[in-house]
């Protein structure tokens, strides 16, 4: 991969779950709770994993095979909202090399922050307990702006914040919504291939401005100052 890929970059905004941290082991317990508490058996984590990304629509749709079509949805769905609420930190970690990668962007002064679908009932406990995000310039969830990626609003608005044009800003994320969102805002996007992705994505198609396998190899695609 080309380094120095990026230029005129004045910060760098992140996905949440899947991106900067592995909050998949949480949102498994929560929807593998419901399903024990219905007599039915447990799932390994592999089955949830790779739907974590799409929160509670993903896990329901692991443990139950629903869809929010379904009549029931909506119930599943405050229950799991309170089986997740009483779990949130319990497994949750930040990927390998995320303390790292952060400390270097830090390191150069560039400032970063976090733009996710993850409501702010849920990102505000993680964020706060969790010490990685105390340098964070931005915090945006999913309910900050009228609108949830792949609309451009919440990354705009993370733009807004920080004082820097969206041409100056990258978006990285490992959702195809994510790199939707990020070019819709007129930003460069870099696709997480470490995250969660989604059952068989198909990363390539996504058409980011770059990809990336580990969150160390972002520092290779931005200009030196």
């Amino acid at each position: 991969m080309t380094e120095h890929f990026f230029r005129g970059v004045r910060a760098v905004l992140f996905d949440l779950d899947g991106t900067l941290i592995d909050s998949a082991p949480d949102l498994g317990a929560a929807a593998d709770g419901m399903r024990l508490t219905r007599g039915m058996s447990s799932l390994p984590l592999d089955r949830y994993r790779p739907l974590a990304g799409s929160g509670a629509r993903g896990m329901l749709y692991a443990a139950f095979g629903m869809t929010p079509e379904h009549a029931d949805y909506a119930a599943l769905k405050d229950e799991f909202f309170i089986a997740y609420s009483q779990c949130l930190l319990e497994r949750t970690r930040p990927f390998d090399q995320v303390h790292e990668m952060l400390g270097l962007l830090q390191a150069r002064g560039m400032p970063w922050g976090v733009v996710t679908n993850k409501s702010e009932r849920f990102t505000g406990p993680i964020t706060k307990a969790m010490p990685l995000f105390a340098a964070a310039s931005v915090i945006i969830s999913g309910d900050t702006t009228p609108h949830s990626k792949p609309h451009p609003a919440p990354l705009l608005e993370a733009a807004r914040r920080m004082s820097v044009s969206p041409i100056e800003c990258i978006y990285v994320g490992d959702d195809e919504r994510d790199i939707r969102a990020g070019q819709a805002a007129g930003m460069r996007t870099v696709a997480a291939r470490y995250g969660y992705l989604g059952a068989g994505a198909n990363v390539a198609a996504w058409g980011a401005s770059a990809e990336v396998s580990s969150p160390l190899e972002l520092l290779n695609l931005l200009e030196v100052p």
